[in-house]
């Protein structure tokens, strides 16, 4: 079993940044991609950043320019560096992680940013 363990979250002014990070922790086979996700009252879950573990990155058009997706492979460890932020950015963000084709999810963490 994998565990997602998640910090980082918080509330912030406009413009402000944060840093959530992921720790993942178990029966570690093979990592293939880890990422984050985020989910704002009454939308869908959506993707907000992924790292495979050949270090290849995806963002969503919203975020390109303001987040930045980096990893520490001997932490197992994934982070989510967010600038400029907007108040649109606020969600709760959850961490996902593709380990050996099995899709795990952390708790999620409350992201707010205040205009």
């Amino acid at each position: 079993q994998v565990q997602l363990v998640e910090s980082g979250g918080g509330l912030v002014q406009a413009g402000g940044s944060l840093r959530l990070s992921c720790a993942a922790s178990g029966s570690i086979n093979r990592f293939n991609a880890m990422g984050w996700y985020r989910q704002a009252p009454g939308k869908q879950r959506e993707l907000v950043a992924a790292i495979t573990s050949g270090g290849s990155t995806n963002y969503a058009d919203s975020v390109k320019g303001r987040f930045t997706i980096s990893r520490d492979n001997a932490k197992n460890t994934v982070y989510l560096q967010m600038n400029s932020l907007k108040p649109e950015d606020t969600a709760v963000y959850f961490c996902h992680a593709d380990i050996s084709w099995q899709d795990y999810w952390g708790q999620g963490t409350q992201v707010t940013v205040s205009s």
